[in-house]
């Protein structure tokens, strides 16, 4: 797709913002609304359990934070692969585009680690309001990167054939606004779940 074909395809809107990026705006407002009231959820029901575990007993901020310091290191791994994608650069998106997809992937795995953890433990997502609200909260925005895992994926594959150079940039530029929302969103849920009991 040529810079022209790219200009009609999404052309400005009255704010300046191409109309794909404002409609990605608003897609990332509405999902802000989404995780407030998740986590507005957990917060007034966070101290309201009758039975354990509870937060102190059973959560691993040393753990999580090594997954939240993995995660934040793949939104620096994003900027970099747009950065060559605008270049021209193929060979540095195919790395980037692969390491945001590995870090990501990594932070998953240590989900999945402590959700079975944590099963084990005797926490679930029927056990207590604790673990209702925890469960839904914190696998609302696993979700999420798996969706951003899969989408670096396919971006990833258009840049290993060749397909995605300076004039779709725009693509990645959105994928990664959903990157680094996601990453966000994050560290308001480590800063409010784990670290402020």
């Amino acid at each position: 797709m040529s810079s022209a074909a790219a200009h009609a395809e999404h052309p400005p809107t009255a704010t300046g913002l191409q109309t794909l990026k404002l409609g990605f705006w608003t897609f990332l407002g509405s999902e802000t609304l989404f995780f407030g009231s998740l986590i507005s959820t957990y917060m007034v029901y966070k101290r309201r359990s009758v039975t354990g575990p509870t937060t102190h007993e059973i959560l691993n901020i040393p753990l999580t934070s090594i997954s939240t310091l993995v995660l934040l290191t793949s939104s620096l791994m994003m900027v970099l692969a747009l950065a060559a994608v605008q270049r021209g650069e193929r060979r540095g998106a195919v790395i980037w585009l692969l390491s945001t997809a590995a870090l990501g992937s990594l932070f998953l795995s240590f989900q999945a680690y402590e959700f079975t953890s944590f099963y084990h433990e005797g926490l679930t997502l029927s056990v207590n309001l604790f673990g209702s609200s925890f469960f839904v909260l914190t696998g609302f925005h696993g979700a999420h990167v798996t969706i951003g895992v899969f989408w670096l994926l396919v971006l990833w594959v258009q840049a290993v054939r060749g397909r995605l150079g300076p004039a779709n940039a725009l693509a990645v530029e959105v994928a990664g606004l959903y990157w680094h929302f996601v990453d966000i969103v994050w560290i308001v849920i480590f800063t409010l779940v784990y670290l402020i009991q």
